[in-house]
Order: C-alpha cells, then structure tokens, then sequence
C-alpha cells in the first residue's frame, strides 16, 4: 500500500517548465560586457571591410570608414573576380580560386586518409617501432616550417616536382601528416578497445577493420580535421609562393599582388572585396561544421 501511494505521488508531482531564473550578479554582467568586446574588437573590422567594398571610390576618398555606403554598389566584386590585375594577369581573383580548389581538394583528402591510417595503426595495432614513429612525427609538428624549405626545394627539382601542382599538394600532405596523425591516434585511442579484439576475434584484417569498423565511427573527428586541414591549407601564402610555381598560384598569393599592386590608383574597394572573397571558403566551412568541431574535440580529439 505504501509503495502504492508513493508511486501515485510520484506520477502526480509536476515538474516546474522552463530554465530556473538565475540571479544577476557583478560576475554574469561582466562576463557579457567582456564577451560583447571581443565580438565588436573581431566583427568591426570585417564591417569596414565590407561597407568599403560596397563604395565607390569617390565615395570612399571622403574618410569615413564607419559610414554605410550611400549608393550601394558590387562592381568592386565583379571587378574584384573578374578583372583585378593579379601582376601581369588581370583574369581577376578567379583564376586563384580554381588553382586553390585544385590544391585544396587532394591535399585534404589523402591528409586526412593517410593520418587516419597511420593513427590507427600507431593506437591499435601497436607496430614495432610505434612510439619512436609517433615521436619523430610530433617533432615534424612542433618545428618551424622554414627548416624544411631549402631541402624540400632541392628534392623536388631533383626528381623534377618544383613549381608543379603535384609538388605543392606533396608539401601540404607532408606537413599536415604529424597533426592528423596525433588527432587520429588519441581518438581511436579512446575507444573502447573490445571493439577492435571483438573484430580481430571475428576474423577482421588490418584494412577490414580499419575501413568497416573504425572510419565509420570517425565521422566527428574526420569533421575536425577537414576544418583544420581546410582553414590551413587554404589561409596558406608561404607554400604557394615557393611550391606552387607561377601556373598554380593560389588565391593568397593572388589577393597579394592585388593588394600590394604599386601601378595607378589603390582601388580599396576591390581590394576589400578580394579579402572577403579569398576567406570565403574557410568562413563557409566553419559555419557549416562549427557544431561538429566542438563535438569531435570533445570526443576524444585531444585526449592522450
């Protein structure tokens, strides 16, 4: 009877709705007026940037940066992706875009196999030699990249690779293999390990399980690592201006010249527009996974 009619008190207690009002105090509204400052210290510039590209340059010579624009216009756009003299080449920043998607879309695919690979192995199959591997792998992460130029410059011309599409997307696979392959690593690392004996037991070989248990579950840290491996490789100048060679200049290496043009008139608007442009890609990605990013992380991806 007592159980009864602790069950029928139980079934008939409401529950309040709703999120329990929290108290103003000093700490909370310093939180939001802090976080109401960074926003406005990293958004303003990009409002001026794209109320300058929105102006004409009579309008822009007046001095008011802040202001919004009184007849608005896309020509700097247009001009921008079509026209905007590049050096010697005035095809417009377009011409850099496709070079940059025709860098981008291999280096990150095979990055990301290759590390995925390689932290899967280093995880679970614990090779000979693995922590050794690991380490000499985390020391290409943490040096300078500028170490590696002059070498990297003089193998490549040996075997016939510099200035050339595959030249630039080999510097790129190489020097994003140490961070894919620790991202990797500490993620398989922090699944359960009945998993992979569960599989080896069923008979599952080294790309069998590797291909039909463990890249499906790597949806949140392959997202992870496309953003890291997307923003990088796109953002890249140094690479491109020495690896690409003068038919694969990406878009960076582009929107320098344009920007830093020294002939006639610095048209700011076009330039403004060439910016947005040339960070388009990486903004789209990041806005698109963002959710994604924090999940991956959160699932293992700096874990050791």
């Amino acid at each position: 009877m007592l159980q009864a009619t602790s069950r029928a008190t139980a079934a008939n207690a409401v529950e309040p709705s709703g999120p329990r009002p929290r108290s103003v105090t000093a700490g909370r509204v310093g939180l939001y007026v802090f976080l109401a400052f960074a926003a406005l210290f990293f958004l303003l510039p990009m409002y001026v940037m794209i109320v300058t590209s929105l102006k004409t340059m009579g309008e822009i010579r007046i001095g008011n940066i802040f202001s919004l624009p009184t007849e608005a216009t896309i020509e700097p756009w247009i001009q921008a992706w079509n026209s905007a003299c590049t050096g010697l080449n005035c095809g417009g920043i377009k011409v850099g875009f496709w070079n940059s998607v025709r860098i981008l879309i291999p280096s990150v695919i095979l990055s990301i196999f290759i590390g995925a690979l390689t932290g899967y192995a280093l995880s679970l199959w614990r090779v000979r030699g693995a922590n050794l591997l690991f380490a000499v792998l985390l020391l290409g992460a943490f040096l300078p990249y500028q170490v590696f130029i002059y070498p990297l410059v003089r193998i490549y011309s040996t075997i016939g690779i510099y200035g050339t599409m595959t030249g630039i997307v080999v510097t790129h696979i190489i020097f994003g293999l140490p961070l894919m392959t620790l991202l990797f690593r500490n993620y398989y690392a922090s699944l359960p390990i009945e998993l992979f004996k569960a599989a080896r037991v069923d008979g599952g070989g080294f790309f069998q399980i590797f291909f039909r248990l463990m890249l499906p579950m790597s949806t949140p840290i392959v997202i992870v690592a496309c953003i890291l491996q997307v923003t990088g490789i796109w953002n890249d100048f140094l690479f491109g201006v020495i690896f690409a060679g003068r038919e694969n200049l990406p878009m960076t290496v582009q929107l320098n010249n344009i920007v830093n043009s020294t002939q006639g008139e610095k048209l700011y608007n076009v330039n403004m527009a060439a910016t947005i442009l040339t960070a388009l890609v990486p903004l789209v990605v990041y806005f698109i996974s963002g959710r994604w990013f924090v999940r991956g992380i959160a699932a293992g991806a700096v874990k050791g």
